[in-house]
């Protein structure tokens, strides 16, 4: 049985590296299906906001079930007043795609994957995907979707989707040829290429390496200027990068 519950908890408090007299409003959601918690922290400045979603299923790689990717798509469309989004993971690895069961059952061809990443794909604000550990299969979608990833120096990406016997998402592979051109693309689709995190970072897949310790502070400092701005400047700044 699939339960969510939303329980928000908001702390007033003074943070270190604004002005003086600025006020931080942190939310803390927590969405629990199925015994896998989705959280997302949304600090919010006045009326600008940044939201830190995280996979924890860290006990089995984050892979992905029905129920998370729902929680995820139903996540992002909620996103679009956020003047920042970072997608990240809890454990070594971002996520290992779809969960094994999930998959042979048929989420591997489901819509939901597309769904997700076209949801993150439209967001108006800033999306950077922070990269902890490995991110393989139909995962890999999300974070092409995002506009900045930065990984951990032991990172590995790889998409098996040709040998398991399945397309990928539609829109993976013209995104990550925006990215690494459509010969290194073959390579990791059709060649079954595993790219070590070096690897990813000199082909473009990937913008910068960043210490596992150091991650999640180097996501939120380049969301800083981002979350600073005014609204309309930043989303008008985004648009004309496209």
């Amino acid at each position: 049985m699939s339960e969510i519950s939303a329980e928000p908890v908001v702390h007033l408090v003074d943070e270190p590296s604004q002005p003086r007299g600025s006020v931080f409003i942190r939310v803390h959601l927590r969405l629990i299906t199925s015994g896998c918690v989705l959280a997302s922290e949304i600090r919010i400045i006045c009326a600008i906001c940044g939201w830190t979603v995280t996979l924890n299923r860290p006990e089995k790689a984050n892979a992905l079930t029905e129920s998370m990717l729902r929680e995820l798509c139903e996540i992002m469309e909620r996103a679009g007043e956020a003047q920042a989004v970072i997608l990240t993971g809890r454990g070594k690895v971002f996520s290992a795609g779809a969960d094994l069961d999930a998959a042979r059952a048929g989420l591997a061809v489901s819509d939901l994957w597309e769904r997700l990443s076209g949801a993150i794909a439209a967001l108006p604000g800033l999306t950077i995907a922070a990269l902890n550990g490995t991110l393989a299969g139909g995962a890999t979608g999300m974070a092409l979707a995002c506009d900045i990833r930065i990984a951990v120096p032991e990172a590995k990406f790889f998409y098996p989707v040709m040998k398991l016997g399945f397309l990928p998402q539609p829109s993976d592979p013209a995104r990550m040829a925006a990215l690494i051109g459509p010969a290194r693309t073959k390579l990791i689709l059709m060649g079954g290429q595993k790219i070590m995190a070096q690897e990813a970072l000199a082909i473009g897949l990937i913008d910068r390496l960043v210490p596992q310790d150091d991650l999640m502070q180097s996501a939120l400092g380049l969301c800083t200027d981002t979350i600073a701005a005014p609204t309309d400047t930043a989303r008008q700044i985004k648009a004309m990068c496209r």
